[in-house]
């Protein structure tokens, strides 16, 4: 059986620093917001290019506090529009509705995944204060032409870099540092996964960075000391010592779902199965790797007596979700054609080239 990802695997690499950090964090007797995190998130930020970096509970916490940060600021207001991809997981929308904002979903680009451009600037009206993009599957959304759109519109620009930890422009700039300000995911499976939930914002705005601290922690300044309404959103000692030991492998993961991608592409070769768009560069690092066909239910049942693991990332459109059901009247043709079609495939940089040959012959073979 080739699994969909052997989470197992990609972390037994490391296992040997995970002892070790674990026995000085179990040594210290600080569990919460202590030198590992700090540690993190400088290294982080530095990573992604950018002035700071907090850590916090998880991806949909770090776009909300994002939010709830320029609100506090004064930059964003309670019932303010944001623009939002109708294609993209549920929890960026839920960010936006638990902030007190109004989700305006944007019909999605067929090739690209990410936002239908066209779609985006005719979606804009007065009561739109920031766009937030999403760099689904890995791919970066195309921000030169966002952040030109955002500033015409004056826009704030959030990015939801959940799932393309170290992709970059052609610039070599990375996401993170696209726009004006970034929430990622540490969510185990993703290319830079925890052993549990974190998250964490990044901005070279020090006033964000430093409402978002106040924010994840209560809203306090120092202890006991509190300026704000906060949260109890933080990303704990343990996970942020883990996390420490992953970062510096994460280009070298990435490069390796690349190595893989390209000859998913060059190699699978059957007219039932779409594959992704990919021009070669670095602005993608494969979290996933999403092909689509017409017979969804076929295609995986012939996986699976192939004992080719697969996931659906996703099966139902936000806008058709219980939970959203003031967007159900809503159309969404592309949307819900690529929510309907998409498989994952194996995609993880623990795959083996033999793995990989088999995944290609059993999807030319369907």
């Amino acid at each position: 059986m080739i699994s969909f990802l052997d989470l197992h695997a990609v972390n037994a690499r490391f296992e040997s620093d995970f002892k070790r950090v674990f026995k000085s964090f179990l040594d210290s007797g600080h569990y919460i917001l202590g030198k590992e995190l700090e540690a993190f998130e400088a290294e982080f930020a530095a990573y992604c290019g950018v002035n700071h970096a907090v850590g916090v509970a998880n991806g949909l916490e770090a776009l909300r506090l994002i939010l709830e940060g320029y609100k506090e600021l004064g930059n964003l207001s309670e019932g303010d529009a944001v623009l939002v991809a109708s294609n993209t997981y549920i929890a960026t929308i839920l960010a936006i509705k638990q902030a007190g904002m109004t989700p305006v979903l944007v019909e999605a680009d067929a090739t690209t995944y990410n936002f239908d451009l066209e779609a985006l600037e005719q979606a804009i009206t007065q009561q739109c204060m920031a766009i937030m993009p999403v760099h689904l599957y890995g791919q970066l959304a195309s921000m030169s032409a966002l952040t030109a759109l955002a500033k015409r519109h004056n826009l704030v620009v959030i990015e939801d870099a959940a799932q393309a930890h170290g992709a970059e422009d052609t610039s070599g700039k990375r996401a993170g540092n696209l726009g004006d300000a970034a929430g990622f995911s540490f969510y185990p499976t993703k290319n830079l996964g925890a052993l549990g939930d974190g998250g964490m914002v990044t901005t070279n705005n020090k006033a964000l960075a430093t409402v978002v601290r106040k924010l994840r922690n209560y809203g306090a300044s120092s202890k006991y000391v509190n300026e704000l309404l906060g949260y109890n959103s933080r990303l704990d000692e343990l996970q942020a010592a883990l996390l420490r030991c992953k970062l510096p492998s994460l280009d070298a993961d990435n490069e390796r779902r690349r190595t893989i991608a390209k000859r998913y592409l060059s190699e699978v070769s059957n007219k039932k199965i779409t594959l992704p768009t990919y021009h070669g560069d670095l602005a993608h690092v494969f979290h996933l790797f999403v092909v689509r066909v017409q017979d969804r239910e076929d295609f995986m049942h012939y996986l699976n007596k192939h004992e080719i693991g697969s996931l659906i990332h996703y099966p139902i459109a936000p806008h058709q979700q219980q939970a959203l059901s003031e967007f159900n009247h809503l159309q969404f043709p592309v949307a819900e054609q690529i929510h309907a079609q998409v498989v994952s495939i194996p995609m993880s940089p623990v795959l083996s080239d033999e793995e990989v040959s088999e995944v290609i012959s059993t999807l030319n073979d369907y």
